[in-house]
């Protein structure tokens, strides 16, 4: 992902700056995807693994990438909480 969009963009809910996913957190939350499921903010399932995402700077919020543009939509972001002793 380009540095510089990056350092412009925030969560679009708490304005909170986000972050690149470390492989600890990416590997947590598809661990949690494959075993019991994770939900998305509007209910519905995370159907596929991520193969990046960024994470708010508090940790709680997790917006998808793909094909490396990020999902910046308050209703498709993954909240960490649902996760089991989640990375910070």
């Amino acid at each position: 992902m380009d540095k510089r969009l990056l350092d412009i963009l925030c969560c679009p809910d708490t304005k909170q700056p986000v972050r690149l996913m470390n492989s600890a957190q990416l590997e947590a939350l598809n661990a949690a995807q494959r075993q019991q499921g994770v939900k998305l903010a509007d209910g519905s399932a995370l159907e596929a693994p991520l193969k990046a995402g960024l994470i708010t700077a508090d940790g709680k919020t997790v917006y998808r990438i793909e094909d490396d543009i990020p999902v910046m939509l308050v209703d498709q972001a993954i909240a960490t909480q649902q996760i089991a002793s989640f990375p910070s």
